[in-house]
């Protein structure tokens, strides 16, 4: 037997090799691409998206990502992709995303909302900086693509002109785009060039749709180039004085001190994204947004208004071209907003001792309802009211996307842990209720289901809609944040290794509610607490028929049910006879048979033919569609025929004795009780320990004779 070989670790430099293999070293050069004036001016005379402005690039990455017109309460909206996005998915807010994109548009095109702060207004917790960060980090992307590709440009040979710099090289400060460079007249004679060509091409590719016979609205127009404003004080210092040194030779200067680099947005970096959030009043001015003097520079060039001895990195001017957030924006002093009021109407910031400066970016912030309230009510913010366009962020009223929202935090992928089914689907049954406003005629938890797309019997599509255009403020004046219940779900998951189920997750709901310090009315405490009686009542519902479910088992039972029960619904639809399935004999639709499966969830004798001609239809509907109609298609239909099977077979085993206080001595009994379990393990993603509790919880239920055995 020869040796064995000992294990060899590799080398540090193999290793290296190995990692380095994986890094895009072409997508890197790329992205440190450099070039002349002269060839950044052909690149923007082939593809003038490299000049977008701030709010044209935004909304072209929205939509590079795709679009879907969806329907909501017979309101048709587009659904834009971007806001999916694996890492970081915005559920349940088309219409807030919706407007959102609306202001792009109308901003990319120039017609006014580029003027404007744009204000999130909602309740804590109701995804407003996860919409802000998803543009930033989508913008972080963007600009990393060709089709997202920008460009500014910095300075080089500053030490040949006597005295002008302290270094041989300078950036720009706030990465101006290079046309800036341009003589203002040239500027705008060279734009107004590209803007004709554009202009003509797509008047060509229009012409050419129509010669298809294609639709001419699937040709999109093209931004409109332009370039407003100046260059920034420090570069323009620079331009004056090499303009004057190479005796106004602008070609020259271009050659001989410019060079043009891509580039692309980075918050880490503070590259075309900006963050700007509250702080103590003791600890925070306005050179936070707009720069400071460089004190060290200063010793050398003396004078404080020397551009050379300012540093142009306030949040503004680090955001020129790309986007700056404002956390908790109305908590900010007055003299802030002040300087946000000339960021927004007249694009330009004010740095102390230097002229008004041109910028170019979308302006967001985001507040709760309490300051938005007090700003409606303070009559010294109207300019800045004036100055807003105010976007509700509410929370979400739907009870799918809720769950979405919890399963994206405590998936099997995340949470070692087993989460009992069902306990991440009544967490946020809860936190819906909690938002939801009391209805006369239902319940809150059937209120929930309608507004989730399930269907009641009395309830239509369009009375769902008038409940909704009822209640405006639904998800924005009351209820608790997905936040709250993330706590006590992770509080559950540290207080129990082995696994939590509803119960544990509801009892802390509950008991955290005592001290909850976002709630200040007592009245909230109670309506919250009633809502977990409701969440607990719905849970009973959900287990004792997945119990039920579970005992049936027999599918094909059931489908033999189900195809007699539709060969007598169309027989008695149409006036016609059924087959006798053995003697083949013409016999009249069994009513007994289609009453006792109809009963099962309610159906009176006087409404069996509107519901049986709702299943006709229902078919036919799916049929239409090319898709096929089994026995569970129809959710009401499916609880009908679970009913009649589980009445059919329930005699073969009492209910009361699944609980754990039952004394099983019968084997065959006990074998039954094993088989119940062992489907809920299989079929409905329980786990041993979780699936001897729900029988337990089920039996006792039953024995309680809360529902009939």
């Amino acid at each position: 037997m020869g040796e064995s070989t000992p294990n060899v670790k590799p080398k540090t430099n193999d290793l290296v090799a190995a990692l380095s293999k994986k890094f895009d070293r072409e997508n890197a050069r790329a992205l440190a691409k450099q070039l002349t004036m002269n060839e950044y001016l052909d690149v923007v005379a082939a593809n003038p998206n490299v000049s977008r402005t701030a709010y044209q690039r935004t909304y072209d990455m929205i939509l590079s990502e795709g679009t879907e017109k969806v329907v909501e309460y017979r309101k048709t909206l587009t659904r834009y992709k971007f806001f999916d996005n694996a890492e970081m998915p915005i559920y349940g807010l088309n219409q807030t995303l919706y407007d959102l994109v609306q202001v792009f548009r109308g901003a990319a095109g120039g017609y006014g909302t580029e003027r404007r702060l744009i204000l999130l207004r909602g309740p804590v917790g109701s995804s407003k900086s996860t919409i802000c960060t998803r543009l930033k980090k989508g913008l972080e992307e963007y600009t990393r693509k060709e089709e997202g590709a920008l460009y500014t440009y910095s300075w080089k040979n500053l030490d040949k002109v006597p005295g002008l710099y302290n270094q041989p090289t300078a950036t720009c400060p706030m990465n101006d785009d290079p046309l800036k460079l341009l003589p203002e007249g040239v500027r705008q004679e060279f734009i107004k060039e590209i803007n004709a060509s554009l202009k003509q091409k797509y008047a060509q590719e229009v012409k050419d749709a129509k010669a298809a016979g294609k639709d001419p609205k699937t040709i999109t127009m093209p931004h409109r180039i332009q370039v407003p404003g100046s260059l920034n004080p420090r570069c323009q210092f620079f331009l004056d004085r090499l303009m004057e040194y190479h005796d106004y030779d602008w070609q020259k200067v271009m050659e001989e001190h410019i060079v043009v680099n891509r580039f692309y947005f980075s918050e880490d970096k503070r590259i075309g994204i900006g963050t700007f959030q509250p702080k103590d009043e003791k600890n925070q001015d306005a050179t936070e947004l707009t720069g400071d003097i460089n004190y060290m520079a200063l010793s050398h060039y003396g004078v404080d208004s020397d551009p050379r001895a300012f540093s142009f990195d306030g949040e503004f001017e680090i955001a020129n071209r790309g986007f700056c957030e404002f956390i908790e924006i109305l908590k900010l002093a007055k003299e802030f907003l002040y300087d946000i009021l000339g960021a927004t109407q007249e694009r330009k910031v004010k740095p102390k001792k230097f002229p008004q400066v041109s910028i170019d970016e979308v302006l967001i912030g985001h507040t709760n309802n309490p300051e938005h309230e007090k700003m409606m009510n303070d009559r010294t913010m109207e300019a800045l009211r004036d100055r807003t366009i105010v976007l509700n962020v509410p929370y979400l009223l739907e009870w799918s996307k809720e769950l979405k929202v919890l399963q994206r935090d405590y998936g099997p992928d995340k949470i070692n842990q087993h989460i009992a089914p069902h306990t991440l689907e009544i967490a946020a049954l809860w936190a819906i209720l909690t938002r939801l406003k009391p209805e006369d005629r239902i319940n809150k938890v059937e209120k929930a289901k309608l507004y989730d797309g399930r269907s009641l019997p009395g309830f239509t599509e369009d009375s769902v809609k008038e409940m909704r255009d009822n209640n405006p403020k639904e998800g924005l004046d009351q209820g608790m944040s997905a936040r709250y219940t993330q706590n006590a779900i992770s509080q559950s998951l540290v207080e129990n290794e082995r696994y939590i189920n509803p119960f544990m997750v509801l009892n802390l709901l509950e008991k955290n509610l005592r001290h909850c310090g976002t709630i200040t009315s007592e009245q909230d405490k109670e309506n919250y607490a009633k809502d977990i009686v409701l969440a607990k009542t719905e849970y009973d519902e959900i287990v004792k028929n997945e119990v039920q479910r579970a005992l049936v088992a027999d599918e094909k039972a059931i489908v033999t049910v189900f195809a007699n029960y539709m060969d007598n619904v169309y027989a008695h639809m149409n006036g016609t006879k059924v087959k006798h399935p053995y003697t083949g004999a013409d016999m009249d639709p069994d009513e007994r048979l289609m009453r006792s499966i109809e009963e099962k969830i309610d159906i009176h004798e006087q409404a069996a033919d509107d519901f049986r001609r709702s299943i006709a239809g229902f078919a036919g509907k799916l049929a239409h569609d090319g898709q096929k109609f089994d026995w569970d298609s129809n959710p009401r239909l499916r609880r009908a025929l679970e009913l009649k099977q589980f009445e059919d077979v329930k005699d073969t085993i009492k209910l009361s004795k699944l609980g754990a206080g039952a004394q099983v001595v019968d084997p065959d009994l006990q074998e039954k009780i094993d088989a119940i379990k062992t489907r809920l393990i299989r079929n409905y993603g329980y786990n041993e320990e979780s699936a001897k509790d729900v029988l337990d919880y089920v039996g006792s239920i039953f024995a309680r004779g809360d529902v009939q055995e």
